[in-house]
This record gives structure tokens, sequence and C-alpha cells, in this order.
């Protein structure tokens, strides 16, 4: 068991710091062109120069265009009007037509952005050009120059975004489970009488229970968070210090969670569907794949006792922001509650089931 549980969630987080990326490349892009000028085909060639669209096909009239599209050979065509071109040189609106599969409507949304920035740039370039052209009023139009600074993820990499909160989760799950079978496992096996009979209290039981998986955990997040660094060259922006005194609190809290599981199922299978019950409605309020700010207002509120969406907070806020203590006061606060309450829970409910 031992090498599972550290080489597990390695594995882990390398694939799934590759495979769970939101970033959406390779567009097919269906072309019909009217205009046939070279405005038209600047704008073309902006669309596959910018590493998102994939040119399959020009087409003579919307309606082939549309085949392909309800063929799937298509995710988006780009129609050019006529007199395209002309409208541009008379600055005039000129426009043009997007048709997007949307299927999936969150790829055919991330495209319909990627589409907005090809051609603002294609506007702002056909601009900067009639300005060197004209001696009239023109230049006005570019007197202002807006420049983007990205901050804690200059390259918009999103694997600086996934990898801390994939780590969390998965120190998560680990111990959830581990700690959620614990118990059951010696109902089980029939040695959880002969832990009854001896003269340890309820909390030394309890402390007993949790510390060996609480080193497990500390272990795997260091182990986590060297892969990251070497991997991914993600290091920890903020505090070290910081980062591991919320992880220590956090896993007395989660493991709290499944020592109180343990001791109020029958059976492993039972701990681990319950387990497994809760962790995936923590996991997907969390924040880790879509905003919290975008979640319905109910689901906000039950996201008050989600101590996962508390702990992918504060691995973002550490190891990209470099947030520090006085910034997360309140989450160190909210996870203590946690802690104590899920433990004093599970106390309870062991003095209660084994009398």
């Amino acid at each position: 068991m031992i090498p599972l549980l550290f080489f597990m969630p390695i594995v882990q987080l390398v694939v799934l710091s590759y495979a769970a990326d939101f970033e959406v490349k390779n567009l097919n892009l269906a072309i019909v062109d009217y205009d046939q000028s070279e405005s038209s085909r600047h704008l073309i060639q902006k669309f596959t120069a910018s590493g998102y669209f994939t040119l399959v096909g020009s087409f003579r009239n919307v309606k082939d265009g549309t085949n392909v599209i309800e063929k799937e050979v298509a995710d988006l065509v780009l129609i050019c009007p006529q007199h395209m071109e002309r409208n541009l040189e008379n600055m005039r609106v000129a426009e043009v037509q997007l048709l997007f599969n949307a299927v999936n409507n969150q790829k055919a949304g991330v495209a319909s952005s990627y589409c907005q920035q090809v051609i603002s740039a294609f506007n702002n370039e056909h601009l900067r050009q009639l300005a060197m052209e004209s001696t009239t009023s023109t230049p006005a139009r570019l007197t202002v120059d807006v420049r983007e600074s990205f901050w804690y993820n200059a390259q918009l990499d999103y694997k600086t975004f996934m990898v801390p909160g994939i780590l969390a989760i998965l120190v998560t799950m680990l111990t959830a489970f581990l700690s959620s079978i614990n118990i059951i496992r010696e109902k089980e096996m029939g040695t959880i009488e002969q832990l009854n009979v001896t003269p340890i209290s309820k909390m030394e039981f309890i402390l007993g229970k949790i510390i060996p998986f609480w080193i497990i955990g500390m272990v795997v997040m260091s182990f986590g968070l060297v892969i990251a660094w070497l991997m991914f060259g993600i290091g920890v922006t903020g505090n070290i210090l910081t980062l591991f005194s919320f992880v220590a609190i956090y896993l007395i809290a989660i493991l709290g969670i499944g020592i109180l599981i343990s001791t109020v199922t029958e059976t492993q299978q039972q701990a681990m569907f319950v387990t497994w019950f809760f962790m995936v409605i923590f996991l997907l309020l969390s924040g880790l794949f879509t905003p919290v700010d975008s979640i319905p207002e109910w689901a906000r509120a039950l996201n008050l006792v989600n101590p996962i969406k508390y702990f992918v907070e504060v691995m973002r806020s550490i190891m990209l922001k470099g947030s520090s203590l006085s910034d997360l006061n309140s989450h160190f606060l909210v996870m203590t509650v946690f802690a104590l309450g899920f433990n004093l829970m599970a106390m309870r409910s062991y003095r209660k089931t084994m009398g």
C-alpha cells in the first residue's frame, strides 16, 4: 500500500494537469468568401495564423458551409460578404458572419471569444494602415494604445491555474477515502472489540486513527509540490510555512469527515459510496474547474461548508499570488472550526455506536 499511496497521486497529478485543459485548440474552420478580395484573404490568414483554427475548406455558398457543420467536419464557418473590402476602404461598416456548432456550448463560447480577438486585431491593423495612407483625421482614431498586463499567470498557461487545484483535490481524495474505511475495516476484521476493551480514551482512539493518515497527507503534499516545481515550473510564490500550516489544519478537518463516515457506516462499500457522494459535491462546487461566482445563489450558500473550496483558494493564492497569512485569516479560522467540529462529531458518533 505504501508505494501505491505515493505513486498514484503523483501519476494522477502529472496526467490530469495535462489533460484537464479547457483551452480549445485546433478548431475546424470553413470559409465562404463572397468578396474574394485582398482584405478577405488577409482576414482568413489572420484566423489560420492564430494557432487556434485549422482550415478544412473553402465553399462557394452558405449552404455548403453549413453542411460541413451539420456533418461535424467544421466547428464554425466564416462568411465574408460581397463588397467587404470596398466598405472597409470607405470607412463603412463591413460585417462578417460567423456560424458556430454549439452542441458543445463551452467549446462554441471559447471559439467565439477567439474569433472576436482575431477580428479585433484585423480591424486595428486596417485602421493603422489607413492612418499611414491618409492625411485626414483618421489618426485620431488611434490615439488610445491599450496594453494588457496579466498578473500571477503572465503566459495564461492553463496548467499554472490547474496544478495547485488538482494537487489539493488529490490530497483530499487520498486522505478522505483512507480514513473513511479505517474503522470499518476494524469492524469487519473483528478487531474493534479488542480496541474497545483497552483503557485508551475516545480522543486517543480518534487521534490514533488520524495521525498516520495526517502524516501520509503531509508527505504526499510535499511530493506533489516538488513534482509541480520540477515538471511544470510552478513553485510556491508565498510563504511555504503558511501553506503547510493551512494544509495541516485542513487535513485534520478532512480526516475528521472520513472518521465520522467510518463510524456511522457498516461496511467498506457503504463508507466508500458515502465518501464519494460528498467528495463529488464538494469537488464540483470547489471552483477547481469553474468560477465559484458563476454558480447559483443557493449553491454558493452550500459552499460555505465546503472545505475543498477553501483549500483550492488557499493553494492558488499562496502558490500563484504570494498571499500572506493576513490575507487568509478568514480561511484559517473557518478551517479550524471545521477541524474541531468534524472531529468532535466523530468522537461523539463513535461513543454512541460503540457504546
